[in-house]
């Protein structure tokens, strides 16, 4: 078996705002492996300013990976345990490979197109009038399910956003999500996730920056919203610290992106952590092209989760793929006659 990487830059179609910063561009990563005529793909869904493995050497270990194919994918996984993309990558590559079409990773009824996952639509930020058109986008196109991306603008915009969405509808009628990015101060979290918490949400995604084990714990025991935990899971790589934050913290969900912990391995390391503990958990795409994106989903079906998950990225970008993925009534489906067009 031999084994190529090659880079890839997908462009957004519109700049997208987070609280760390707005995204214009996505690098990632492809690994290719081929033996007798047949091959598989996988991505390394590298995410710069973010992913734990965003080191100088990148590259210089996607090589040694290729090199080293050979070792077969349970020693590269050992040797890569700080490389969580590249995990990925690999997991993906491998499972790819071991099945007639390369692109079917994991067969099952959503890959025939015989039913569906549940997911949220995503507002990214922006002016007022921009997250305003976006929400009424999304409803229109049927998403029972919303995630809101706040924490850059003025706050109190953001309220009267939420706000204004609770008069038109009720929780009964539209799930309501909002994604912090870490960009609250400790010292006036609490203040502010209980302003949160008049409009009947679902939860808030990490409110403070990762790494602050004691004041998130306390956030999450005073909270009168739930909290998610997502950067907070970022280069944790042992099952004992794992552990040991999740039980210092006890939030009452956790989210994962095999990009950013590890792969599905890595992920459902996590998983079996969080049942053990009665923590939820979903899954959510961590803006990898339509490659990531649908082994990502494949894998999230399996997992038979009822939560909606975070898997509405592959229109984000010009020249992502053409796949059989599609976002329907709130809902990712695979078109069962739609074909690949994987053309580096």
């Amino acid at each position: 078996m031999t084994a190529t990487y090659q880079k890839y830059i997908l462009h957004f179609k519109q700049p997208s705002g987070t609280s760390r910063g707005v995204l214009k561009t996505k690098e990632t990563w492809f690994l290719m492996l081929e033996k007798d005529g047949k091959r598989g793909i996988g991505e390394c869904g590298l995410f710069r300013g973010l992913s734990i493995d965003d080191v100088s050497k990148y590259e210089d270990i996607l090589q040694w990976t290729c090199l080293n194919i050979h070792l077969g994918l349970k020693v590269l996984l050992d040797e890569l345990y700080k490389y969580p993309s590249i995990q990925f990558g690999l997991e993906t590559a491998f499972a790819s490979f071991q099945n007639e079409d390369p692109f079917k990773i994991f067969p099952s009824k959503f890959t025939d197109g015989r039913d569906a996952i549940p997911i949220n639509g995503l507002i990214w930020m922006g002016s007022e009038s921009f997250m305003k058109q976006q929400i009424k986008d999304k409803i229109d196109a049927g998403f029972s399910c919303i995630k809101m991306k706040i924490g850059a603008i003025d706050f109190q915009t953001e309220l009267n956003l939420l706000k204004s969405i609770r008069k038109e509808f009720s929780s009964n009628d539209i799930e309501l999500r909002v994604d912090a990015n870490g960009a609250f101060h400790s010292s006036e979290a609490l203040e502010k996730l209980k302003m949160l918490s008049e409009f009947n949400l679902h939860s808030i995604e990490q409110p403070i920056k990762q790494g602050q084990f004691q004041e998130m714990a306390r956030l999450c025991e005073d909270s009168p919203l739930d909290i998610a935990l997502d950067e907070e899971l970022i280069g944790v790589f042992s099952e004992k610290e794992k552990e040991k934050l999740l039980q210092t913290i006890k939030p009452q969900y956790i989210i994962l992106k095999p990009s950013l912990v590890g792969g599905f391995s890595g992920s459902m390391d996590w998983i079996n952590l969080s049942n053990n503990q009665n923590i939820g958990w979903w899954i959510t795409s961590a803006l990898e092209s339509n490659v990531g994106l649908n082994a990502i989903a494949q894998w999230t079906y399996t997992l038979k989760s009822k939560l909606p998950q975070g898997l509405g990225t592959g229109s984000l970008f010009t020249n992502n793929f053409d796949c059989p993925l599609q976002v329907k009534n709130g809902t990712l489906q695979h078109k069962k006659n739609k074909n690949w067009n994987f053309n580096l």
